[in-house]
């Protein structure tokens, strides 16, 4: 049996940290076997406590760039004694890697991604929707290829991290609820329009027991988050501040994250914090539901005002029409099931 296991996801950060919960079960179910998971560099904070695992960065800008790059990489990588490779990324650099492996004799399983259900979901009609499989378990299913069959119905969390003092001079110390928001996503159909989650903004923070935390990254995010923040003394824009293992640190202290369908969703739900997500374009039932939350958790547009919902697996189709179909989603509905979670 193997007892080396190359991994490979190497983007986005959504998808990279829904691998988390997986191989942190493969870990506790399967301690005599190695992992080595290739990625980018920027994503290792996420595998950094989970034993079992080194984590390899991959330089797609120099030494791994191009055709020869990937070469090299495999040479890098063989170099390891690799018994099997699991692609859980399953695009063309990693198809090339792993067929060199296969070349070689190695075992190999790759994650089916659903195209064909996902693309019965999205199509652009009126339709009855039902759940795909998640990519939990397409993943889990890619192990048991392999001969490593995965249990997640009990899942193990980390432990929330003890903060830093440097990070407790930007977050002050926690004696409130702390309620993370990322209001943003990669394509605009996925993000919750700005006046409302303003509105959401300004409810939450009346309680004085509750402090805002908000999340984004680039300058036009920061300047977006600062009008967010519109002068309350319990609400802080945390974006620029911290790096991404202190980050990881915060959102780990958390009473609970309100994101969109997006990469900050799955980061706090590796790390055990209940989340509340906003689902515009998309949908939960494509399979990107945020690890171990509850369906009741997931925020949706109306599909009786929108009946052809979802209409993209990532948000990245544009559909006429629909651009409002986020304004279905009340900020009172919103509000209540956020003091509804912190109060039970």
């Amino acid at each position: 049996m193997s007892s080396h296991i190359l991994v490979i996801r190497l983007s986005a950060m959504g998808d990279v940290a829904m691998t988390v919960p997986v191989l942190r079960a493969f870990s506790l179910q399967y301690p005599n076997v190695k992992i080595t998971v290739v990625s980018r560099l920027f994503f290792k904070p996420f595998f950094d406590d989970i034993e079992n695992i080194t984590f390899f960065p991959i330089d797609l800008k120099e030494r791994h760039k191009g055709f020869l790059g990937l070469l090299r990489l495999f040479f890098d990588l063989r170099k390891l004694n690799i018994d099997a490779v699991a692609d859980l990324h399953n695009v063309l650099r990693s198809k090339i890697i792993r067929t060199l492996f296969a070349l070689n004799g190695k075992n190999l399983a790759a994650t089916d991604k659903g195209r064909q259900d996902k693309k019965a979901l999205t199509k652009l009609a009126i339709k009855t929707i039902s759940p795909t499989k998640t990519m939990f378990d397409r993943h889990c299913e890619t192990f048991e290829k392999l001969g490593f069959p995965l249990h997640l119905e009990s899942p193990t969390f980390p432990e929330k991290v003890i903060l830093s003092d440097d990070i407790i001079k930007i977050t002050g110390k926690k004696e409130e609820n702390w309620i993370g928001i990322a209001p943003f996503a990669q394509y605009e159909s996925k993000v919750y329009p700005l006046d409302l989650m303003q509105h959401v903004i300004d409810e939450l923070a009346k309680n004085d027991s509750n402090k805002i935390l908000l999340f984004g990254g680039g300058s036009e995010e920061i300047k977006k988050l600062n009008q967010l923040k519109n002068n309350h003394e319990n609400v802080l824009v945390l974006a620029g501040q911290t790096s991404l293992k202190e980050e990881l640190a915060i959102i780990s202290n958390l009473n609970l994250m309100l994101s969109m369908d997006s990469g900050n969703a799955h980061i706090a739900a590796m790390l055990g914090v209940k989340v509340i997500t906003l689902w515009g374009a998309t949908h939960p039932f494509a399979g990107f539901q945020p690890f171990h939350q509850p369906d009741d958790f997931c925020l949706t547009s109306d599909r009786k005002q929108y009946p052809f919902l979802p209409t993209s697996v990532y948000g990245n189709k544009k559909v006429a029409g629909y651009e409002n179909a986020m304004r279905s989603i009340s900020v009172e509905n919103v509000v209540g099931k956020i003091n509804f979670v912190l109060n039970h």
